[in-house]
């Protein structure tokens, strides 16, 4: 399992460190630091190739929309049949939380 490969004390510490932010701007001022603005913006693609393909979009419309290539696509569907559901489970809290608004 792929998480079992993850598990140490640093990752922890990083989650640890995530999981500490209380608001969305520490959150923008913690991760300008920790990470490059290609990198943030990588991770938001996924995210959202995720949520087009939850909710049924093609490869060519994820495409268009987000700028993701047809190999990251594929991996984040990839995640979906055979990940750890971490992708679902961030999709329905963002989903709650807007509802909740």
């Amino acid at each position: 399992m792929q998480l079992d490969k993850l598990r140490k004390k640093e990752v922890d510490n990083l989650f640890t460190a995530i999981l500490s932010m209380e608001t969305l701007e520490e959150c923008y001022q913690f991760f300008d630091d920790l990470c490059t603005v290609g990198e943030i913006k990588s991770l938001a693609q996924r995210l959202e190739v995720a949520r087009m393909l939850r909710a049924g979009s093609t490869y060519n419309q994820i495409e268009a929309d987000t700028g993701a290539s047809t190999a990251t696509i594929s991996r984040v569907k990839r995640c979906f049949q055979y990940g750890t559901e971490g992708y679902l489970m961030a999709l329905e809290r963002l989903e709650a939380d807007k509802e909740a608004e």
